[in-house]
C-alpha cells in the first residue's frame, strides 16, 4: 500500500469512468488531461506521471465502480445461512452504492462466501439506522469486504448520505 507521499511526490487519485479513461489533474498547473487507462486495469495501479510544465506525480487509479466513502461507524454483524454463526461489533471504514468494507477484533471465522447481516447507523443528521444483507468477498486478517446482496434497494438515506 502506498503512502500519501512516495519519494518526495505527492499521490493524486483518479477514478476511472466507464469507458476505461480517467482524468489527470497536474497539481502544480492544474492542466486536465483525459488518458485511457484499460491496460492497467489488471495490473499497477499507481503511475508515475510527469506534465509538459515539468513536474513529476504519481496517480493513483481506482477501477471501482461506485464512489467509496471513508467512514467510522461503529455497528454489528451476524453470519447468516447454512451452518455459519458469529457476529459481533464492527467498525464501518467505508461505504459504497455496491458495498462496504469493515474490521472485526479478535478471532473470527469468517471466510469468503458467506452472508452476514449489518446493522449501523450513519453519521448523518437523521442518524438512519441501516440493515443490510452482505456477501463477504474479501477477507484480510480483521479487514471485511463485503457486497451488498440487493443493490438495486440502496435506499434514498445511503444514497443521499454517499454523495461526494
Amino acid at each position: 500500500m502506498l503512502s500519501n507521499q512516495q519519494h518526495g511526490m505527492k499521490i493524486q487519485k483518479s477514478f476511472v469512468k466507464t469507458n476505461d479513461t480517467a482524468s489527470i489533474r497536474c497539481p502544480d498547473c492544474g492542466l486536465v488531461k483525459n488518458i485511457s487507462v484499460g491496460k492497467f486495469r489488471n495490473n499497477r495501479h499507481t503511475l508515475k506521471t510527469r506534465c509538459s510544465c515539468g513536474i513529476n506525480f504519481l496517480v493513483a487509479l481506482d477501477f471501482r465502480r461506485h464512489y467509496r466513502k471513508p467512514t467510522v461507524i461503529i455497528g454489528m454483524y451476524s453470519l447468516i445461512g447454512g451452518s455459519y454463526s458469529g457476529g459481533g461489533q464492527m467498525q464501518v471504514h467505508n461505504l459504497s452504492r455496491s458495498g462496504v468494507g469493515f474490521s472485526i477484533s479478535g478471532v473470527h471465522n469468517i471466510s469468503i462466501g458467506q452472508k452476514a447481516l449489518l446493522n449501523f447507523r450513519l453519521d448523518d443528521k437523521k442518524q438512519t439506522v441501516l440493515t443490510k444483507k452482505v456477501l463477504i468477498k474479501n477477507v484480510r486478517k480483521n479487514t471485511i469486504g463485503c457486497e451488498f446482496i440487493n443493490q438495486t434497494q440502496i435506499g434514498k438515506d445511503l444514497g443521499f448520505y454517499l454523495q461526494p
